[in-house]
């Protein structure tokens, strides 16, 4: 069994190919969840959304989010009524969303409504959030505190941004279900998510890093060079104070990691990493990077 760190773009496509080479169900994956948030009264939870629909064979892999093949009939609706809507949701993803708010209104832990999607959809892989309670991250623009998705989607990520900030009201436990995965695991992935705001809110529960210390743990970088695959890393990590390439990330994760992947083509040298083609633009590249991450596993 190996389980995963994912969130946003770069692990889901990691996990496309993982899922045809080895069992499905023999895949555990913790997920980000302090990109969710309430839009429109429901509660989207990004991260979760994507792995949970790649497994189940639906995911739109043109955006790397929503349902292939969605309509967008109440979307439009409700942004000719409110500027509340800013995120395109999809009708299909929309009744996801709503059977998750619906839950957390009657205290269902957000692991249990995650295994009940899960088996709605079939999904045999083991996806589980990183705790039950909430954790939201913000980024500081001036003297505002906004959330993330209000910088990325909204604000297309064009404003400037000084501190990224984990908030919550109850510091943060990773639950039971994600200690036991990383337990019986032979291999911990960090995959190739932005580090500041897909990895670090996983890293930060209470339990996790000390149930991976024993753990071959592999790291693998979302940078070549000073630039990101996607998304908007290279701001966040300047943000933070850290470096916008491979040694910075490797430099989130500290001694945790016993393994360190770079891609090929990246002119950052990192002492002691490892060079595969890390950029998946297609099925066949996916499958090929985890065909070699399994054979790194193997002779560990």
């Amino acid at each position: 069994m190996i389980t995963f760190l994912s969130g946003g773009t770069g692990t889901p496509k990691l996990l496309r190919g993982m899922q045809k080479v080895m069992d499905p169900k023999e895949i555990s994956v913790v997920v980000n969840t302090a990109d969710d948030i309430w839009i429109s009264g429901n509660h989207i939870s990004p991260d979760l959304d994507t792995v949970m629909y790649l497994f189940a064979g639906i995911l739109n892999t043109d955006t790397w989010w929503g349902i292939r093949g969605d309509t967008f009939s109440t979307h439009e609706a409700l942004s000719r009524l409110s500027d509340e809507e800013y995120i395109a949701i999809g009708d299909q993803d929309r009744a996801v969303h709503i059977a998750r708010g619906n839950g957390l209104r009657h205290h269902v832990r957000l692991t249990e409504i995650t295994k009940s999607l899960s088996l709605q959809f079939k999904v045999t892989a083991n996806v589980l959030p990183m705790t039950d309670t909430t954790v939201t991250t913000k980024v500081r623009k001036d003297a505002l505190l906004v959330h993330y998705q209000e910088y990325w989607v909204k604000s297309k990520g064009q404003c400037p941004i000084q501190q990224v900030v984990y908030l919550y009201g109850t510091p943060p436990i990773a639950t039971q279900e994600v200690i036991e995965a990383v337990e019986k695991s032979d291999a911990v992935v960090i995959g190739p998510s932005n580090p500041i705001t897909s990895i670090m809110p996983i890293l930060i529960c209470e339990g996790l890093t000390d149930a991976m210390e024993d753990k071959c743990v592999i790291a693998i970088s979302p940078f070549i060079g000073d630039a990101p695959v996607s998304g908007p890393a290279a701001a966040l990590m300047k943000a933070q104070g850290r470096e916008p390439n491979s040694k910075g990330t490797f430099s989130c994760y500290g001694n945790l990691v016993d393994l360190r992947i770079q891609d090929i083509r990246d002119p950052v040298e990192v002492d002691g990493a490892i060079r595969l083609d890390t950029l998946m633009t297609n099925e066949e590249k996916s499958v090929k990077l985890a065909r070699e991450i399994l054979d790194i596993i193997a002779c560990r």
